[in-house]
């Protein structure tokens, strides 16, 4: 794992290069993991257990009227245990006329949502490795409680909160997309020529990101009041894996992954 968060490297490069850099860091990352039985299992029990820690933590803006669509967005898009490499090879593909053609807010998320991938999979894969060796000592543990451990032996606490920088990033750059004039009608013109050229799935995450907050926005402090919410509660819980004692630590997150089922 790299000593330090992706995109301290990436300062100075050009927004192209930094998503193509993470991608091929991704990808590179996957590679090494490929034929590891353990590891692939490790790595599917970390996602498993982080996609139902985000539905726990938000079950009531899922449930709820006002934020679904916003928490849905980026349980799906940000926090899913679905492999987003898809969305990776296309986003790399195109960097360059991401660059070139779309407003500097959509560069901005682009960029956003490189560095927010590459510093999610360097972490994972850390914590798979760590997964692993408590496997080999001790497989009574429950997956909350492999979690944990695996979760306190990588630490790098700078790393998750720039984690959770990165995803506030992005809801902030998309909130601005919604004010970018004519860029929806941008979006819907590129619809035919993005799936046509296998750009699909990159389609798919401006345009939901662009509705989604385009309807929140449209509430008097939706948007604020959404990431004010995200911030408090990943801080939160940020805190509470590195500093509650393990026994506390293990019970709380039993907690929240049985609402999140």
């Amino acid at each position: 794992m790299a000593a330090g968060p992706f995109w301290l490297d990436a300062l100075g490069m050009e927004p192209a290069q930094i998503i193509r850099n993470s991608a091929e860091a991704v990808g590179a990352l996957r590679q090494s993991a490929s034929g590891d039985e353990a590891m692939m299992l490790a790595l599917a029990s970390i996602k498993q257990v982080q996609s139902r820690r985000f539905a726990g933590t938000y079950a009531d803006l899922l449930a709820g009227d006002r934020y679904c669509e916003a928490a849905r967005f980026f349980l799906d898009e940000l926090y899913s245990e679905v492999d987003y490499s898809e969305r990776d090879a296309q986003f790399a593909r195109i960097a360059s006329a991401i660059q070139k053609l779309l407003p500097q807010h959509a560069v901005a998320t682009a960029v956003s949502l490189a560095e927010l991938h590459i510093s999610t999979e360097q972490l994972d894969y850390a914590m798979a490795h760590s997964w692993c060796a408590q496997r080999r000592e001790d497989s009574r543990l429950s997956s909350a409680g492999q979690y944990i451990l695996a979760w306190r032996k990588v630490g790098h606490r700078s790393e998750r909160d720039a984690q959770l920088s990165a995803v506030l990033a992005i809801g902030r750059d998309l909130d601005r997309l919604t004010r970018t004039r004519g860029l929806r009608l941008m979006l819907k013109m590129m619809r035919g020529p993005a799936s046509a050229a296998g750009f699909s799935a990159l389609q798919h995450f401006l345009e939901t990101g662009f509705d989604t907050f385009s309807r929140i926005a449209r509430q008097p402090g939706g948007v604020q009041g959404f990431l004010g919410m995200i911030e408090s509660r990943e801080s939160s819980f940020i805190s509470m894996m590195f500093d509650l004692p393990p026994e506390d630590c293990e019970e709380e997150l039993l907690k929240i992954l049985s609402t999140g089922r």
